[in-house]
């Protein structure tokens, strides 16, 4: 697909079917989205990744059965990769120590950046894996997560790394879309983006 092709057609999948998706496409899209900026190369981007049998123990803790009856996307469920998209703010830290950046101070604490570029460069490679997936055929859908600290529990997820949230990826189910309540809100014009000289 062309790239503008890509980023109009591109939307968020809420029903997925079962069918598998193949381990190299997934590595390939996650190669396409390492390659996002990273300041100072630092690349503190990491994903959590479930898939087949594994999935359900992610489900089993950020939407416990008794939650499933009320869900209001149930074959959500059904995709059959999970990925907990994740910034390490240490690796940060860590590169900015480093000689050639250690004159900037902002290795020194995380409070010396004016802006968190952890999160920013790993939502950076967010959203470019969300297009790749959708450049191979595979839908997905980036959403909140829930229960954090039963997560960082149960998959040893450091104090020092963010989670962003959660990336359902899979082929889209065939039965008609149910778009999010937010879909028919209307998009802004780059007129309407766009500030000069002052806001």
């Amino acid at each position: 697909m062309e790239f503008e092709e890509v980023v109009r057609a591109r939307r968020m999948t809420r029903a997925f079917a079962r069918t598998p998706v193949p381990e190299t496409t997934v590595a390939q899209c996650i190669d396409l989205a390492s390659r996002a900026p990273s300041a100072g190369k630092s690349q503190g981007w990491h994903l959590l990744m479930f898939t087949d049998d594994e999935v359900m123990q992610y489900w089993d803790i950020a939407l416990p059965e008794p939650d499933r009856l009320r869900f209001a996307f149930p074959s959500l469920l059904n995709a059959p990769v999970i990925m907990l998209s994740l910034a390490d703010t240490q690796a940060y830290l860590t590169r900015y120590s480093e000689s050639d950046k250690q004159h900037t101070g902002l290795g020194d604490s995380l409070e010396a950046w004016p802006a968190p570029y952890w999160t920013i460069d790993a939502s950076f490679s967010t959203m470019t894996l969300l297009h790749a997936l959708h450049d191979h055929g595979v839908g997905s859908l980036f959403f909140a997560h829930a229960r954090e600290q039963e997560l960082r529990d149960a998959f040893s997820i450091p104090d020092s790394v963010q989670i962003l949230g959660v990336i359902a990826a899979g082929y889209p189910e065939d039965s008609v879309p149910r778009p999010g309540r937010s879909a028919q809100r209307p998009r802004r014009t780059p007129d309407e983006i766009i500030h000069r000289l002052k806001w």
